[in-house]
C-alpha cells in the first residue's frame, strides 16, 4: 500500500570519535525516500561503546534510543523522523537503506 518499488542501501563504518548529527533522510513532500532502514552489525557491542541511533518525534521529543547491537534493525518512515549517531567509542558498523518509490507511477 505505501507503493514501495526500489530500495538502496550503504554499509558504514562509524571509526572511534565518529558521529552524525540530528537530520531527516528525505525532504518533506520528496516523496524519494520513504522507509528508513538501519541493521546493525556489531556482535559485542557494549554500552561505553556508544554509538546509539536516537530517533525523534516530529516535535523534536525524544522518541527511541536504539543501542547498535548486532541483528537490531531500526525501521521508520524517512521524512517524518529526525535522528541521529551519537558519538561512538569503537568501530561501530551498520547496512542503512531506504525503501524508495518509483519515479514513474508517482510523476516524477
Amino acid at each position: 500500500f505505501m507503493g514501495l518499488f526500489d530500495y538502496e542501501s550503504h554499509y558504514a563504518v562509524y571509526e572511534s570519535g565518529a558521529f552524525y548529527r540530528k537530520h531527516v533522510d528525505a525532504l518533506k513532500g520528496s516523496q524519494n525516500r520513504i522507509l528508513t532502514t538501519v541493521f546493525f552489525l556489531n556482535p559485542h557491542w557494549q554500552t561505553d561503546h556508544g554509538g546509539e541511533l536516537i530517533i525523534y518525534d516530529e516535535d523534536d521529543s525524544q522518541l527511541e534510543t536504539v543501542p547498535p547491537r548486532m541483528g537490531t534493525m531500526a525501521i521508520f518512515m524517512s521524512e517524518r523522523f529526525p535522528h541521529e549517531v551519537r558519538e561512538s567509542f569503537a568501530t561501530r558498523i551498520s547496512i542503512a537503506g531506504w525503501f524508495r518509490v518509483s519515479y514513474a507511477t508517482h510523476g516524477f
